[in-house]
């Protein structure tokens, strides 16, 4: 029987959707800009990496002509795409660029619904809610209560709440609700629980995620967010490619943050890791474990966490250009009738404005041993991508996504 493999390169968008202007993206082209700024000594970096971008791998696997497909603009110098790759581009359907949303949609669920966002005010989150999850946490109070970023908010509060025990609320353009706390003062066990406490009482109001931010270290200048972190997300509204594996008989894969964000629904073996490096680490160990009809489904998260919110341009064409070192590894882990495909869930341009999610459409990279090339276009929903690996696992059809293989 075959298997599936499904890496999402967490945000490596290559062009504004077809609604971008809606969101305030019109323009925004994560993979484009970078290439750019390699192109014109903006992505070099003493140490770290100089001169165009150079994605070998991906580029014969089509990401250029996808890029191209989708912006209208071939990316810096990727090459034209061998004899067996297969790739086009998808735009989103579900409302919103929130990490979630885009997955759930690659799973062949898209969010029916709209997501709540908090104001961006001072205070931004209703009295009612910090109430009841003080009362119900018992804790002394909360610092932060804002639209942040993470690291600097943590720079600005972190000391005050080993001093004070209270733990670091705040949020983003993003449907979500942080909250950082120290690993040793407050307790990462503790922090845990306020999450879920947090999770129950915003029911109501929507949220995606509530996210556990642990942090480690003294002072401003030695405080570092640690690898335990973990998300509790609202579970998706109806089963997922996850789930029809299973009930099928097949096993699930999950690499990174892929549980967290399916509410830990449909997955049967789950692997976390720090970094794209060991994260690939891990999907090529699933890789070689998995059986027959079952699904590898890994989130390389560094490309967003580390480097797209961050506006780390040198930082994430380097990340780009390790992966893409990768890929030949992967291959090499295929046996006859895989089917692999690599794409992304939203963008997050570090060009941009801001330090949010970029409303971008998404790569599709298909390929596996035997597999002939072609140009597979422009996908309406992300939902084609779960339906495809659907097809390819020999699963019933779902009712939103139309196979392309």
């Amino acid at each position: 029987m075959p298997r599936a493999v499904l890496i999402v390169l967490d945000s490596v968008g290559i062009g504004g959707a077809p609604d971008a202007a809606a969101y305030g993206d019109a323009g925004a082209n994560t993979l484009g800009h970078i290439a750019q700024a390699c192109a014109t000594g903006g992505g070099d970096r003493t140490g770290l990496r100089s001169g165009p971008l150079r994605l070998p791998n991906l580029g014969r696997l089509g990401l250029g002509a996808a890029a191209q497909g989708a912006s209208g603009e071939w990316p810096g110098t990727l090459p034209a795409p061998g004899a067996t790759a297969i790739h086009g581009h998808a735009a989103e359907v579900s409302n919103g660029k929130d990490t979630p949303s885009g997955h759930w949609e690659i799973a062949a669920v898209p969010v029916p619904f709209d997501w709540g966002y908090f104001p961006e005010t001072e205070p931004c989150f209703p009295k009612e809610l910090t109430d009841a999850i003080i009362r119900e946490a018992g804790l002394p109070g909360i610092l932060g209560n804002r639209h942040a970023s993470g690291t600097t908010i943590l720079a600005e509060l972190g000391e005050e709440h080993i001093r004070t025990g209270k733990p670091i609320l705040y949020t983003s353009a993003d449907s979500v609700l942080q909250i950082a706390a120290h690993e040793t003062h407050f307790g990462l066990d503790r922090l845990y629980a306020l999450c879920e406490t947090a999770r129950r009482l915003l029911e109501p109001y929507t949220i995606g995620r509530v996210i556990a931010r642990p942090f480690l270290g003294e002072t401003a200048e030695t405080f570092e967010r640690t690898a335990n972190r973990h998300d509790y997300a609202l579970p998706p509204p109806e089963p997922t490619i996850l789930d029809r594996v299973i009930a099928a008989g097949g096993r699930t894969h999950a690499i990174g943050k892929i549980g967290d964000i399916f509410a830990h629904q449909g997955i049967s073996d789950l692997t976390k890791a720090s970094g794209n490096a060991a994260l690939t680490d891990a999907t090529l160990a699933a890789i070689e474990s998995a059986g027959d009809g079952d699904l590898v489904f890994a989130n390389l998260v560094d490309f967003d966490m580390l480097y797209g919110h961050r506006r780390d341009v040198a930082g994430y064409a380097a990340a780009l250009e390790a992966f893409d070192a990768r890929v030949p590894e992967i291959e090499a882990a295929l046996r006859s009738g895989d089917l692999v495909i690599i794409t992304a869930d939203h963008g997050c341009d570090p060009t941009w404005r801001g330090t949010d999610h970029t409303r971008e459409q998404v790569p599709i990279l298909a390929f596996g041993p035997g597999l002939p090339g072609k140009d597979i276009g422009a996908r309406r929903s992300f939902a084609d991508i779960g339906e495809t690996i659907a097809a390819h696992l020999g699963l019933t059809p779902g009712r939103h996504g139309r196979r392309f293989l």
